[in-house]
């Protein structure tokens, strides 16, 4: 199971430790989602998310405080007798003696936000649900091109590596060469990141390591980006069909979400860059509502259906 250290967390989203006498070193993270204990405070503790991050916001802090102290030792010995991960509260928000001394015989970390209490939970969610997505690792190069996300995958050798570098040199960014690391965020939505050990690298061979940020500057590379089309580059076969309309889209799988595939053939002489960023570009067409190929297939039926009228 995917988890994140609890100090990742506080360190991402500067939050203060209002706990330093607890050891939050082996706290890890494993889910994305948040709760915010309500209904635990109001004593309804079926089905209660233990592994969650806890966030108290203005009416649960109210709620909390509105209740006379026999009750809140009660409840709040229910709640923390858990292994929490941690209880957030928002707006500046403290929590009273009674919290802090249980939070603490129990090992629960206490930590304090200044934003308000949905803006923190949007940013929690979306930022967890992408370091815990669903991760693998391909061999391939990802880069930006004209906002599209381009995979480019083949045999090693191939030529993936120079096409990213003419791609760079052309305006475009590197996201990580040889080794993409896919993560599945939702449904529809697949992130490629490049693992930290070969970030902003490309290896040319006869030539070795590059540094693409040191070399072109801070605007050649991106950290992250969605893969929208996937371009596999294979020797050219003379005995195989190769699609020459593109009617019908070719897909390819990455942890259960399609993509858009391209096979493209290399021979000599062919600018594979160029070949990606018109692929890039009419992909992102197709996505505005405007096919190349069905506007071909429209005209020729249009000029077949004229010429048998004519004949008639």
């Amino acid at each position: 199971m995917a988890s994140i250290n609890l100090t990742k967390v506080i360190e991402k989203f500067k939050w203060e430790n209002l706990t330093p006498e607890i050891d939050i070193s082996k706290v890890k993270v494993t889910q994305p989602d948040i709760n915010r204990p309500a209904l635990q405070l109001a004593g309804y503790f079926e089905h209660f998310e233990t592994t969650r991050l806890q966030i108290v916001g203005f009416v649960e802090y109210s709620y909390m405080n509105g209740m006379d102290e026999e009750r809140q030792r009660e409840i709040f010995e229910k709640l923390l007798n858990n292994p929490l991960p941690g209880v957030l509260f928002c707006r500046e928000l403290y929590p009273n003696e009674i919290f802090r001394e249980i939070a603490v015989k129990h090992n629960v970390p206490l930590l304090m936000s200044k934003k308000a209490t949905s803006a923190c939970m949007a940013e929690v969610i979306r930022w967890l649900n992408v370091k815990l997505a669903p991760c693998i690792s391909v061999h391939g190069v990802l880069v930006d091109v004209y906002g599209e996300g381009v995979l480019i995958t083949g045999e090693s050798g191939i030529g993936k590596s120079e096409a990213a570098l003419e791609l760079i040199k052309r305006g475009h960014r590197l996201v990580t060469d040889d080794v993409v690391e896919i993560r599945r965020v939702s449904e529809d939505t697949l992130i490629g990141s490049a693992p930290d050990i070969t970030k902003h690298f490309i290896e040319l061979r006869g030539i070795g390591i590059v540094d693409v940020k040191a070399l072109f500057g801070a605007s050649s590379v991106r950290d992250t980006q969605n893969i929208d089309l996937v371009i596999r580059l294979e020797d050219w076969d003379k005995d195989k069909e190769y699609d020459r309309l593109g009617l019908e889209e070719e897909y390819t799988e990455y942890l259960g979400n399609r993509v858009v595939c391209h096979s493209i053939p290399i021979r000599p002489g062919r600018n594979l860059a160029i070949i990606c960023e018109s692929a890039a570009v009419n992909h992102r067409q197709k996505k505005m509502g405007y096919n190349a190929a069905q506007e071909l297939y429209k005209r020729v039926q249009n000029s077949l259906a004229h010429g048998r009228e004519e004949d008639e």
